[in-house]
């Protein structure tokens, strides 16, 4: 079982927003980028903000590294659309190479 989930990890970012503001993550989707991102500048050479054991990978770092708030997610930042974008065409892609490969199969 992955820890925290991803129930537990929403909850815990969302903790400190008042009932009548939008929350700061609604799905899985913005907790994927957050962590994403955040892994991404570690293995980049970034200096994880949360003590870890040795070996443990980049995406582990970053998620408990957003689970104990020592980072924080800015929604709405600019690159956010950018990145929406890539993953959709990305998405677009694998998704006709797998229609391809279908076809070629029967």
């Amino acid at each position: 079982m992955i820890h925290p989930s991803y129930k537990e990890l929403i909850d815990e970012i969302n903790k400190n927003v008042a009932e009548d503001e939008e929350p700061i993550v609604t799905s899985r989707y913005s907790i994927v980028l957050a962590s994403s991102k955040r892994a991404r500048q570690l293995t980049a050479g970034d200096p994880a903000l949360v003590k870890y054991e040795r070996g443990k990978k980049a995406l582990s770092v970053a998620v408990q590294e957003l689970y104990e708030g020592k980072v924080n997610i800015i929604p709405g930042s600019e690159g956010d659309l950018e990145e929406i974008e890539e993953i959709e065409e990305i998405t677009e892609e694998i998704l006709e190479a797998s229609e391809d490969i279908e076809a070629v199969e029967e």
